[in-house]
């Protein structure tokens, strides 16, 4: 994994999924790697009742029910989609399913404006069908005709941000479990074979974008990923995506708990402060998800790793959260700046600590940009 800069899960978990699998005694459906219960376990983490020899460290944190409700989805005949704010987890959860069931997460097709039937079903290898013609050979077959024909999870990110046509192909692979290639007089039907599935991905913001229709809704079940608003699951994912971040890059660096107090609270005031606005104008362009948390520690912790003096402070912590934030000028400038004159100065003046110099950097960092 050393040559890759992101490994995928199943590479990055090879070591755990090989041993789960070895102890594996429960029914697997289809052509699963692992049981239902050892997916539930290898995504939420093993516990003492468990009565595991080693411990499976929790890697999704989230409701219990969603995942369950996940599996069981793609243990029957219908896709899997995930729908949820932007940060809320979908893609990482989706992966981390494809690798226990599969061990294979790579087969995605990115949705987009400029996503085509072509990259959902099949393509050409131009220059083999010119000198040979039209074969199975020459065809180049999509990620998920792949999984179709491995009989594994394929996976289809951003689902809403494909067009209308692209989502009917889609309808004919969920429900015909079969491509047909009308090109070919031989062999042109690409059977599904028993343990494929679809998980794909949806963001709630891009509602309107292009809508689901009634038909392709009815393929999938539909589960909702909500954004994590308990303070003690949101510490457990800042604090776990960043200790990958640090063994990562081998950076030897503590992130102290007052620090992660300060993060967390300024993101709960600065979504409360958003959830009031009666304007676009009044609210950060940001989601001001949980992933947008751990992108403001990583960028304070590898600024102060490379250019500070090896230890993190709240004035870089604060600085990395304006820049983090403010998108537009100066309408995020000014909704950050009321924020930092009307909460945090006084909580700096009543709390002091951190929250000292969490004022000083944030004020640097607004003027700079402003």
């Amino acid at each position: 994994m050393s040559d890759m800069l992101r490994a995928p899960a199943e590479a990055k978990y090879a070591d755990e999924l090989d041993w789960l699998e070895s102890v594996d005694d429960g029914p697997k459906p289809f052509s699963w790697r692992l049981s239902p219960k050892m997916v539930r376990l290898f995504i939420l983490g093993s516990e003492r009742a468990d009565g595991l020899e080693r411990e499976i460290p929790q890697k999704w944190f989230g409701d219990r029910s969603f995942v369950e409700r996940a599996i069981v989805t793609l243990a029957s005949d219908r896709g899997l989609l995930l729908i949820g704010d932007p940060g809320t987890g979908k893609s990482w959860l989706a992966e981390l399913l494809s690798a226990a069931i599969s061990r294979n997460s790579t087969l995605v097709v990115q949705g987009t404006a400029g996503t085509t039937e072509d990259h959902i079903k099949y393509s050409w290898n131009v220059s083999m069908v010119i000198a040979k013609g039209q074969s199975r050979q020459s065809m180049i077959p999509s990620p998920i005709m792949t999984a179709m024909e491995g009989g594994v999870i394929g996976r289809f990110e951003e689902l809403t941000r494909s067009t209308s046509d692209v989502q009917d192909a889609l309808i004919s692979i969920l429900s015909e479990k079969y491509v047909s290639i009308p090109e070919l007089e031989d062999d042109n039907i690409v059977f599904a074979k028993p343990g494929f599935s679809i998980i794909a991905t949806a963001n709630s913001r891009d509602r309107g974008v292009n809508d689901l229709s009634s038909a392709l809704k009815r393929r999938f079940n539909f589960v909702r990923i909500p954004v994590v608003t308990n303070r003690k699951s949101e510490a457990e994912i800042v604090r776990f995506r960043t200790e990958e971040l640090l063994r990562r890059h081998n950076i030897e660096l503590e992130v102290p708990p007052t620090l992660l107090d300060v993060l967390l609270q300024s993101f709960a005031d600065l979504r409360a402060a958003s959830a009031s606005a009666t304007s676009d104008d009044e609210r950060l362009e940001s989601a001001l998800s949980t992933a947008e948390q751990i992108g403001v520690l990583e960028d304070a912790i590898l600024h102060s790793t490379f250019f500070g003096a090896a230890a993190l402070s709240s004035q870089t912590l604060a600085s990395s959260l304006v820049g983090s934030l403010a998108r537009r000028s100066p309408e995020d400038l000014a909704i950050l700046n009321k924020y930092w004159h009307g909460v945090i100065e006084p909580r700096s003046k009543d709390a002091g600590g951190e929250w000292n110099g969490f004022l000083e950097g944030g004020r640097q960092a607004i003027a700079t940009l402003s």
